[in-house]
C-alpha cells in the first residue's frame, strides 16, 4: 500500500466524495488509514433496559416522546426521550443539546451508550452517545468495534466502508521508524502495519491497546527527534557572545527596589551564562503568574546594553506590550538614580568600587522605547532604534514589519511565545546582523508539564521561576452556581467595592448571539451598572480599538473603573495591584490552564483576594474546576490540564494546532522516556534520516511546527 497515493485509488471513492474527503484535509490513503477511531464500543455487553444497573451501559432499543424543555435557568436546555425495547422503558435526556430532539428517526434501532444513573429521585440515561444499529458490522466475530468521529459532511459509516475495501492492503503499509540502537522491542518489522490494523479492526481490546500503544510511540518519536534535530541545527549557528560581567550585575542586583528571590537568581545565572557563548541560546523562562520573570528578563537586557547590543522584547498585545515599557522604564529610572546617588555620595564605598574604578560613565542603563501600532512619531523612533540611540526596544507585531531595523539585535525576548506564530518569530530574528542569530529567551506564564519540555519544547533549554515573591496575598477560589450568586457573591462584591478595591468580571463573549449563548459582555456590564449604581462599571474586549482597550485599562489602573466586565483579553500580564477579586463567568467553558492565568489578574498587592468560578446546568462540577478550588499551584494545574485537554489546546492553535496528537498521551512518562532514548541514539547520526523519506518528510512538518529558531 502507498501511503502516499492519492485518496481516488481507494475503491468507492469518486469525485463527489474525494471533494468532500478533501475538505477535511484527507487527501491521501495514508491520512485515511490515519484517521484513527475515537473509542471503541462492546456490543456485546448490551443489556436489557429490564437489567439495568447504575453504571455505565449499552442498550439497544428505539427512541421516542423526544421533546425539549427550557428551563428557568439562563442558557440550560434539556432535551428528553424515551429508550424503548422489548424488556421495558427508560427516560434519557441530554443538556443544551436541542438538536437531538430532530436526530433520531423513532421507527429505528440505536445503541445508547452512556451512564445509568439516579436523578432527582429517578434512574436515567445521562447523555448517552448513539449509533444506530445498521451501522454496526454484525457480521464481525466480535462485538468490540471502532466508532469514528463525523467530519463535515462524512458519516463514520463511510469510513466503515472505505477502511474495509483498504483492509487486505494493510499488511503492504511499509515500515516507519527505524530499527536501530535504542529501539524497543515492539519496533520491529511489521510493527507499523499490524498497528494500523489492529486500530481500525480489532478483536478485542487487546488488539486496540496494542495498535495504540506502536502508534502513540510514532507520534512520539517523531516529535522528540524533531526537536533534537532542531537543537542540532541551532548548535550550527552563530551569535555574537555577550560578556558577563560579574560587577556590573551585582550592582545591579544590589540597587533592585526588592530582593531576588532564589529562583530568580538561579533563572538569571542561567540565563547570563547562555549569553556569554557565541552559539545562540535558545532558552524558555516559564514560571507562575506573578512570579516575576520580568526582572530577570531585564537583567539579561542589561548584560547585552552592557556589550553595547540591542534587545528586542516582543509582546502579544498593545496593553501587555505597554505594561512592559512602563514598569521596565520605572525600574530602570529607579536603578540609575540609586546607583548615581551612591556613587556621588561614596564613590568608593564598599561593594560600589568596581565600579568607580572602572568609571561611572561605562556603566550603561538600557535606553528604552515602546513600539506598537498606536505609536505616534513612529519614523523617527525607528530612526533611533536603526542608528542604535535605542537599546531596549518594547513592542507588538509593529517590530516585525520590514521598515524596523535595528543596529546590532543580539537578543531577543518573546513572551507568551506560543502566541506568535513561527513565521512571525522568525521575522524578529532574521533582523540581527548578517550572519548571526540573535539569543532568544522565551517567556510564559503558563507552566509546562515536563512531558512537553521533553518532546514539543525538547529543543528549548527551560529554567523555572517557582517561587512568588515575599508579601504575595494568597488568591482564595469557590465554585459557585449562578443560581447563589445573589445571596452569596453580591455582599461580598459589595463588601469589597465599600474597601475602595476593584473587581474583574470574565464573560466569554462580547454580544449575545442567540438563546444558548454563554453571558456576553455587554449585557452583564448592563447588569452590574444596575446592582451596584454608586460603582463605575467599565467593559473591555478584543473588538475595541487599541486606544480605546488602553483608555479603559489607564481608567482601571486609577481606579476610575471599579467594576471591569471583560473577556480574556485580560488574561495574561495586565497588573492592577488594587483588584482583589474576580469572577469568571461560565467558567466550565475554559481549560485549567487559562482559568489560572484569569485567577492570576488578582492577588497582586498587599491584600487577600479571591476569585469565584461561576457554573451553570445541572451535575456536579467538573474535575478542572475542582483542581482550582483546590490548588493555586500552576504547575501542578497544568499537568492536571495536560492530561484533561491535550498540548494542543493548551498551548494555542497558532503554534501547536497542527500538532494533532491522535494518540499519544503525554502523561506516559515510560514511553516518553522510550522514544527519548530511541531518538538520542539516532540523532547522533543525523544522515541516517536520508533513508527514511517517509520519516523525513514527517519529521519535517514537526520541526517547522516546534521549533523556536
Amino acid at each position: 500500500m502507498d501511503l502516499q497515493s492519492p485518496i481516488e485509488e481507494v475503491k468507492g471513492v469518486g469525485p463527489k466524495t474525494a471533494a468532500a474527503l478533501k475538505r477535511v484535509n484527507l487527501c491521501t490513503v495514508g491520512d485515511l488509514v490515519y484517521c484513527l477511531p475515537r473509542l471503541y464500543e462492546n456490543y456485546q455487553t448490551t443489556t436489557n433496559i429490564a437489567d439495568l444497573r447504575p453504571g455505565k451501559v449499552v442498550i439497544r432499543g428505539k427512541i421516542g416522546d423526544l421533546h425539549v424543555v427550557r428551563t428557568s435557568r439562563k442558557h440550560l436546555t434539556i432535551t428528553q426521550g424515551v429508550i424503548r425495547d422489548e424488556t421495558g422503558a427508560i427516560r434519557t435526556l441530554w443538556f443544551n443539546q436541542p438538536y437531538r430532539a430532530k436526530q433520531f428517526d423513532e421507527k429505528r434501532e440505536y445503541y445508547f451508550t452512556g451512564k445509568y444513573e439516579l436523578k432527582s429521585g429517578r434512574y436515567q440515561l445521562t447523555s448517552p452517545s448513539a449509533t444506530l444499529v445498521q451501522d454496526i458490522d454484525t457480521d464481525a466475530s466480535s462485538g468490540f468495534q471502532p466508532i469514528y468521529s463525523a467530519k463535515s459532511v462524512i458519516k463514520p459509516q463511510t469510513f466503515h466502508k472505505l477502511l474495509e475495501s483498504l483492509r487486505p492492503d494493510f499488511v503492504k503499509i511499509p515500515d516507519l521508524l527505524p530499527f536501530t540502537e535504542g529501539s524497543p522491542s515492539f519496533v520491529k518489522p511489521g510493527a507499523r502495519a499490524e498497528a494500523l490494523y489492529n486500530s481500525h479492526f480489532p478483536e478485542n481490546p487487546d488488539d486496540a491497546e496494542q495498535g495504540r500503544q506502536y502508534l502513540a510511540y510514532e507520534e512520539l518519536f517523531e516529535l522528540i527527534l524533531a526537536a533534537k534535530l532542531n537543537q542540532q541545527e541551532n548548535q550550527r549557528l552563530k551569535s555574537i557572545p555577550l560578556q558577563f560581567s560579574t560587577a556590573h550585575t551585582q550592582v545591579l542586583v544590589k540597587h533592585l527596589p526588592f530582593q531576588l528571590t532564589g529562583a530568580q537568581r538561579r533563572a538569571t545565572w542561567e540565563i547570563l551564562q547562555d549569553l556569554e557563548r557565541n552559539i545562540p541560546m535558545n532558552r524558555l523562562l516559564q514560571g507562575d503568574v506573578g512570579s516575576g520573570k520580568t526582572i530577570v528578563a531585564a537583567l539579561a537586557a542589561a548584560q547585552a546594553t552592557q556589550n553595547h547590543h540591542q534587545t528586542a522584547f516582543l509582546a502579544p498585545t498593545a496593553i501587555l506590550a505597554t505594561q512592559h515599557f512602563e514598569s521596565l522604564q520605572n525600574l530602570f529610572t529607579s536603578l540609575r538614580d540609586s546607583i548615581l546617588r551612591d556613587y556621588s555620595t561614596n564613590p568608593c564605598k564598599s561593594g560600589d568600587s568596581t565600579l568607580a574604578n572602572s568609571n561611572k560613565k561605562k556603566f550603561r542603563i538600557p535606553r528604552i522605547a515602546l513600539l506598537t501600532g498606536s505609536t505616534r512619531n513612529k519614523r523617527q523612533l525607528k530612526s533611533a532604534i536603526a542608528s542604535g540611540k535605542v537599546d531596549l526596544v518594547i513592542g507588538t507585531h509593529a517590530l516585525l514589519t520590514d521598515d524596523t531595523n535595528f543596529h546590532s539585535l543580539a537578543f531577543c525576548i518573546i513572551d507568551e511565545q506560543h502566541r506568535f506564530g513561527v513565521n512571525q518569530r522568525q521575522k524578529l530574528l532574521l533582523k540581527s546582523p548578517t550572519n548571526t542569530a540573535p539569543h532568544l529567551l522565551s517567556m510564559t506564564a503558563t507552566p509546562i508539564p515536563r512531558s512537553l519540555q521533553l518532546t514539543v519544547f525538547g529543543d528549548l533549554d527551560v529554567s523555572i521561576v517557582n517561587e512568588l515573591p515575599p508579601g504575595r496575598q494568597p488568591i482564595t477560589t469557590k465554585i459557585l452556581s449562578e443560581t447563589d450568586q445573589r445571596d452569596e457573591l453580591y455582599p461580598k462584591m459589595q463588601e469589597l467595592l465599600a474597601k475602595g478595591q476593584q473587581i474583574y468580571w470574565i464573560c466569554q463573549v462580547i454580544e449575545e448571539k442567540n438563546a444558548n449563548t454563554a453571558t456576553p459582555v455587554k449585557k452583564q456590564a448592563k447588569k452590574l451598572a444596575e446592582l451596584f449604581p454608586k460603582v463605575n462599571v467599565g467593559i473591555l474586549h478584543g473588538k475595541m480599538k487599541p486606544d480605546e482597550k488602553d483608555a479603559t485599562m489607564t481608567e482601571f489602573a486609577e481606579n476610575k473603573i471599579q467594576i471591569l466586565v471583560s473577556t480574556t483579553v485580560v488574561e495574561v500580564g495586565v497588573n492592577v495591584p488594587n483588584a482583589n477579586m474576580i469572577i469568571i463567568q461560565d467558567s466550565e467553558n475554559y481549560g485549567l490552564a487559562q482559568l489560572h492565568q484569569l485567577r492570576g489578574r488578582v492577588g497582586r498587592g498587599d491584600q487577600p483576594a479571591s476569585c469565584f468560578l461561576l457554573t451553570t446546568g445541572e451535575g456536579k462540577p467538573s474535575k478542572r474546576l475542582k483542581e482550582m478550588e483546590k490548588s493555586t499551584d500552576g504547575f501542578h494545574l497544568a499537568e492536571v490540564d495536560l492530561k484533561i485537554r491535550g498540548p494542543g489546546e493548551i498551548y494555542g492553535a497558532q503554534q501547536h494546532g497542527e500538532l494533532n496528537l491522535q494518540v499519544a498521551n503525554l502523561a506516559d512518562t515510560e514511553l516518553i522516556s522510550k522514544a527519548s532514548h530511541h531518538a538520542s541514539e539516532f540523532a547522533k547520526n543525523p544522515e541516517n534520516l536520508n533513508d527514511y523519506p517517509e520519516l523525513a518528510m514527517r519529521i519535517k512538518k514537526y520541526q517547522q511546527l516546534t521549533t523556536l529558531n
